[in-house]
């Protein structure tokens, strides 16, 4: 063979080893985010927006170089959006991931999204300001919602299908039993459900407390005027036997109704969505949960 035709050969089977190569290699793609820069899609659970649009703006301007694009849902479509939804990058609910959750993303993604709580919400119960009814008992709630109670007083949900106060409610108060559609009605979301009830004498709301607990918050303030937050009996208190969704009362657990807020994050590398989750968890983002009078998951100092 020439030694013209050999080098020929030479640089054919290089050039075959090396796309063979290539093309067996995992594709990597630079990231198009950080911690400090990018944009970035999260689903949000629609019962928390004030104090999630509070969180995001403030963390934007710490960062102008980044941007938070929130949807605000209910809890099965923020759950929908992390399984289906390949540009969505954290969802913020109200639960972690179940067991058999972790294992479809590992089987389907190669790792499980992390998930950690964050803060500590409260379901406040809204009645009317002219309503005499504001105090509940957790088995009143219950008869209310099976139809077993006042006839004439509808309760108000921010949706019935698939939002996590409708699942608290299930879970934690009906337990089994199913709720009465001639006194349970839907509102399209929590804003709706406090208008509604200050229209209404005998309506009674059921809401996440970020939307109506702020006495700093103007918008807030002007409800308040139109609406009052009910008292529900505590079972651990030894001298007040009924309290309202108090900050102090949520992080004591003396209020019943009581529950958690979660981030799960699907990003496996140190991206905008790691940040956010960063500062959520930790100082900065916790003062605005306890400015915003939620419970936050740091121990700050509760003083009478």
């Amino acid at each position: 063979m020439s030694k013209k035709k050999y080098s020929f050969l030479v640089l054919c089977i290089s050039c075959f080893v090396f796309f063979y190569a290539c093309s067996n290699s995992p594709t990597i793609n630079p990231a198009q985010d950080s911690p400090t820069s990018g944009s970035i899609s999260i689903t949000v659970d629609e019962s928390f927006k004030p104090v999630i649009e509070q969180q995001i703006k403030i963390y934007e301007a710490d960062f102008p170089g980044t941007k938070i694009n929130a949807l605000y849902k209910s809890e099965a479509d923020c759950f929908r959006d992390l399984y289906y939804d390949s540009a969505t990058r954290m969802v913020i609910v109200t639960r972690g991931l179940s067991k058999k959750e972790a294992k479809f993303f590992q089987d389907t993604i190669a790792y499980s999204p992390p998930s950690d709580p964050i803060a500590w919400d409260a379901i406040s119960i809204v009645v009317n300001k002219n309503s005499t009814d504001t105090l509940f008992t957790l088995q009143k709630l219950q008869q209310l919602l099976i139809g077993k109670g006042n006839k004439n007083q509808s309760i108000i949900f921010d949706g019935l299908n698939a939002t996590s106060t409708v699942r608290f409610v299930t879970d934690s108060i009906l337990k089994g039993q199913t709720f009465d559609t001639a006194v349970v009605k839907a509102a399209k979301n929590s804003r709706e459900v406090l208008n509604l009830v200050s229209q209404n004498q005998n309506a009674i709301g059921l809401v996440g407390i970020s939307w109506i607990g702020n006495p700093e918050e103007k918008e807030q303030i002007e409800m308040l005027k139109k609406v009052k937050i009910a008292y529900v009996q505590c079972a651990i208190c030894d001298s007040t036997p009924y309290v309202k969704p108090t900050q102090a009362s949520i992080l004591t657990k003396r209020y019943p109704l009581v529950r958690g807020l979660y981030y799960i994050l699907k990003e496996n590398y140190s991206g905008l969505g790691s940040g956010f989750a960063s500062f959520l968890k930790y100082e900065r983002g916790q003062l605005v949960f306890r400015r915003a009078y939620l419970g936050p998951r740091m121990d700050f100092e509760i003083r009478n």
